[in-house]
């Protein structure tokens, strides 16, 4: 292994031996005592420290670093407290994610950390959104994120490397080529000779280093981050590498032969490096021995501190209060001046008005730039708010839902427009594990908005009009909205973009243009979780939203004999459970309506709560009225059967006779 030590002195390269073998140290202390049983699951790092120390010294402290679980030297470098380290590791209350979660998962602005996710390649896009931030702020910054060779074959990873090629990003993708992922050898992980290879394809340079060689490693980061903190675009660079344990060490290394463990032995980043300083007497042998012992009377103390620490004592309270950031709703006169408009142009306008209230909101997705969204509702916005700020994505939800929780990490807005709701199953993970899961697991909070395009009525079929809202009600950190009125949607979207939590937010394409109502001109924020009487009634309740509180509607209009009452739930996360408790204890009939199909939707939540509150004052079984357990069919008689509306008339017919 040659060494270039450039303009290093021998005091500098003995501080980067110090950091180089503090992680080493480190790691031989946690496997003993897991041989002892006295910490749990360790994922080993032993043999790619010169990656992780390099990289760290390489980049800025203000500069963003996305590491993974082999990535020790990233947090030890970066000067991150050992007692906290160990006691998130241990899952004690001195870690930082309160003992939610494990080993590196979790994140630190105060080090400018982000860590991973267990899914490997979402991390990848969120460092887009991080760059994307610095480049829009004017900040001459570089960004680093971590993968390994196995993560290169992930959707996620192609989505991140695209988006920043194409949007310019200065973000070093560093792929830590340590011949497995858990198992699987690269012979079974792709075809192409070199990982760089692929950055061919996505028009941006590669370069490939050997991992083991710490000063390669610090020189080459340093050179790239410099180039790219003043001609932003992204590097792929490849460390080869190779791991002298198990993918964790329950799994162990009987499939890798020998004589690779022999080659890689030889390679150690610290043996050689001590040879080397050895050789150039910047470093005496005896000295090793010392820095080992003096790093060891560090940590020791440390250790038996923490795991002597209290076992955190589970309170519900503390445990439900920590899945939403606090908010609340900005202070606001309503207007006294209205119009008659089209429930498109109220979120139009509500977008337009966040707009111009944050400058640091950005909206992203596909076509919503010149072309102005497929449903026009962003059209105009380039005009006055440029294509900085309206951005037109390519075709990658995962890759855009990621990079909007980069932008929130480093103190932007986002709102990000699935082109159709359907969409949206492409970038799930990112949604479902990341957006909602970041602010419980280590408070940092996600202001991202999700504009959804939902629902039938346009013969859309199968992948243009699922209902899909439930898909997001179960997961704990998302906050779910699904305005059903103009104004309503017009309030509920300036809520949503105001919240500092990540927000799916529901629109009905069928209403864009087919419905109008009265909307204040100025800022409008209504209180998401608060639902609605739009009617007053006394003979039963119907507990709806969405586009199904127009099928309500449209039935009483039919039946003005009838004295129902129309809850209009408007928010599905939080959600109204006392107003219609109070309203199904009053009228003591109730029809739950929504357009999703009937098992499992969100319907079957409300009936379980009425069920289990209003049971004494029922004079009639909760009764659910919705779609048929089928895709959306795109003919329209199909369609129409399809609907729950089309049965409304016989369910509020049973309920009322029963």
């Amino acid at each position: 292994m040659i060494f270039d030590r450039k303009n290093l002195d021998d005091n500098a390269l003995v501080a980067i031996y110090k950091k180089l073998l503090l992680p080493r140290v480190i790691e031989e202390k946690m496997l003993i005592l897991l041989r002892q049983g006295r910490i749990g699951k360790w994922f080993s790092g032993i043999g790619q420290e010169a990656i992780a120390v390099g990289a760290a010294m390489a980049m800025q402290p203000d500069e963003y670093i996305l590491p993974m679980h082999r990535n020790l030297g990233v947090f030890t470098t970066r000067n991150v407290p050992f007692n906290r380290l160990l006691g998130q590791w241990q899952g004690k209350a001195s870690g930082f994610t309160k003992g939610r979660d494990r080993s590196f998962h979790f994140g630190t602005q105060e080090h400018k950390i982000i860590g991973m996710i267990s899914h490997l390649g979402p991390q990848m896009a969120l460092a887009d959104g991080i760059a994307l931030a610095d480049k829009l702020a004017g900040r001459k910054k570089a960004t680093l994120v971590f993968t390994g060779e196995g993560g290169t074959s992930e959707g996620d990873f192609h989505e991140a490397l695209n988006i920043a090629a194409v949007w310019d990003l200065p973000v070093i993708f560093l792929i830590e080529n340590n011949g497995y992922a858990l198992s699987t050898q690269i012979s079974e992980q792709y075809r192409s000779k070199k990982l760089i290879d692929k950055a061919i394809g996505y028009g941006i340079e590669g370069r490939q280093i050997d991992g083991n060689n710490i000063l390669e490693v610090y020189h080459t980061i340093s050179e790239i981050a410099n180039d790219i903190r003043q001609n932003p675009r992204p590097v792929l660079l490849e460390c080869l590498t190779f791991r002298m344990r198990g993918h964790e060490e329950a799994s162990g290394t009987k499939y890798v032969p020998q004589e690779l463990f022999n080659e890689w032995q030889d390679k150690d980043p610290i043996t050689c490096f001590e040879n080397f300083l050895i050789a150039g007497k910047a470093l005496k042998p005896e000295w090793i021995p010392y820095l080992r012992t003096e790093f060891l009377k560090q940590i020791d103390p440390v250790i038996e501190s923490v795991l002597n620490e209290p076992d955190i004592q589970p309170d519900i309270a503390t445990e439900l209060g920590d899945v939403y950031r606090p908010s609340t709703r900005p202070a606001f006169k309503l207007s006294e001046k209205s119009k008659v408009v089209r429930y498109i142009d109220a979120i139009s306008d509500g977008l337009r008005l966040a707009m111009r209230k944050y400058n640091n909101l950005i909206i992203m997705g596909q076509d919503v730039a010149d072309y102005g969204g497929v449903f026009k509702l962003t059209e105009g916005f380039v005009q006055e708010f440029g294509k900085d700020r309206v951005r037109n994505t390519p075709l990658c939800e995962s890759g855009i839902a990621g990079t909007a929780m980069g932008l929130s990490i480093n103190g932007y807005k986002a709102v990000v427009e699935m082109q159709f709701a359907d969409f949206v199953s492409s970038g799930f993970t990112q949604i479902v594990n990341n957006l909602a899961k970041t602010h419980y697991r280590w408070g940092q909070n996600v202001d991202v908005v999700i504009r959804m395009p939902t629902g039938a009525g346009t013969a859309g079929g199968p992948f243009h009009s699922q209902s899909n809202e439930v898909w997001f009600t179960k997961t704990p950190g998302l906050k779910v909205v699904y305005p059903a009125f103009p104004a309503d949607a017009k309030g509920l979207l300036m809520s949503a973009i105001a919240d500092p939590n990540p927000v799916m937010y529901f629109e009905h394409k069928y209403l864009y243009r087919n419905l109008t109502g009265e909307v204040p001109d100025d800022e409008i924020f209504i209180e998401i979780g608060k639902a609605r009487v739009v009617k007053k009634g006394t003979q039963a309740t119907i507990v709806t939203y969405g586009y199904a509180v127009h099928w309500a509607l449209e039935y009483l209009n039919n039946h003005p004999e009838q004295s129902i009452e129309i809850i209009d739930l408007r928010s599905l996360q939080p959600w109204d459970s006392a107003a219609v408790i109070a309203s199904v204890k009053k009228t003591q009939r109730v029809l739950v309506l929504h357009e999703d199909t009937l098992t499992c939707g969100f319907g079957a939540e409300v009936a379980a709560v009425i069920a289990e509150h209003c049971f004494k004052e029922l004079t009639a079984p909760v009764m659910r009225c919705a779609s048929l357990d089928t895709p959306v069919p795109m003919d329209k008689g199909l369609e129409n059967q399809f609907l729950g509306k089309s049965r409304l008339e016989k369910a509020m017919e049973q309920l009322l006779n029963y």
